[in-house]
């Protein structure tokens, strides 16, 4: 597998420990947009060592083959991230499955971006990895990323009740599937 991909505006590529400080300001430039729709952070989660150990850790779970995070750049702002996408808890064997997550820049939403960028995502996890299922977990108020996946074919399989604990409460999901037709 590749560690940089290109679409028609993005940039997609897995990022090493001495890319913190890109993922740094990402992280800072949201805390509060994105907030409302992710787990609690540890203290140190917006400091320069911690996204280095995020960073080291991903990379060691995508040469084991258990994850791929690629983190998204505009063409023509090759260095700044607006985002990251991941295929996340990959399991092989009779499975053939993993979890999909994305989070993309408060400034660059509504632009079609995380669509662009989980299409090709999508496309390596079917073509390259042969996976056969993505599942995208989606707390039902956030239609935006509801859309998202459901442009991108992605099928409702249910309600998981009280399924992840977001700013201190546990919060229903929408179970989303796409699967590889091809396998």
């Amino acid at each position: 597998m590749k560690e940089i991909y290109h679409t028609d505006r993005l940039i997609l590529k897995i990022l090493r420990p001495k890319d913190a400080g890109l993922v740094l300001d990402y992280v800072s430039r949201n805390k509060d947009f994105l907030k409302e729709w992710e787990t609690d952070r540890p203290d140190d989660y917006y400091t320069l060592s911690h996204q280095k150990g995020l960073l080291k850790r991903d990379y060691r779970r995508f040469k084991d083959g258990q994850m791929l995070r690629l983190w998204i750049f505009k063409k023509d702002d090759p260095n700044k991230v607006i985002g990251t996408i991941a295929l996340d808890n990959i399991i092989r064997g009779p499975f053939l499955s993993c979890f999909l997550g994305y989070r993309l820049d408060r400034d660059n939403i509504n632009r079609g971006y995380t669509t662009e960028a989980l299409g090709e995502l999508i496309r390596i996890a079917f073509d390259e990895m042969a996976l056969h299922r993505i599942e995208a977990n989606i707390m039902p108020r956030n239609q935006r990323s509801l859309r998202v996946v459901e442009k991108l074919g992605f099928v409702n399989e249910g309600l998981s009740r009280e399924y992840l604990k977001i700013n201190e409460k546990w919060e229903d999901h929408i179970h989303m599937v796409l699967l590889n037709k091809d396998l």
